[in-house]
């Protein structure tokens, strides 16, 4: 069975993450892995525990596209690895 899980990432420590979880949840994730750190910082360990839980057939969503990568190179290197995986990626 296809498992969404939901990824969400704040900034700052004063950044509210409330309203991201609301809206992954609403949209169907199962499970949700939350950072709070900035974008620029390599080191996300949620981020990066959600996405080995991730097997063919799943899907990563995330609410905004800068909560994944703060670089378009980035973003597109994360999702690049998912895909070669089977993992989908979705983004509202």
């Amino acid at each position: 069975m296809a498992v969404h899980m939901g990824y969400a990432r704040v900034s700052t420590e004063t950044q509210g993450t409330a309203w991201q979880p609301d809206a992954l949840t609403a949209a169907g994730c199962e499970r949700i892995c939350q950072d709070s750190t900035s974008g620029g910082d390599r080191e996300r360990p949620e981020l990066a525990e959600c996405a080995d839980a991730l097997r063919d057939g799943d899907t990563l969503t995330e609410r905004r596209l800068d909560r994944l990568g703060r670089s378009l190179k980035g973003l597109v290197g994360i999702v690049s690895g998912l895909e070669e995986r089977g993992v989908g990626f979705r983004s509202f």
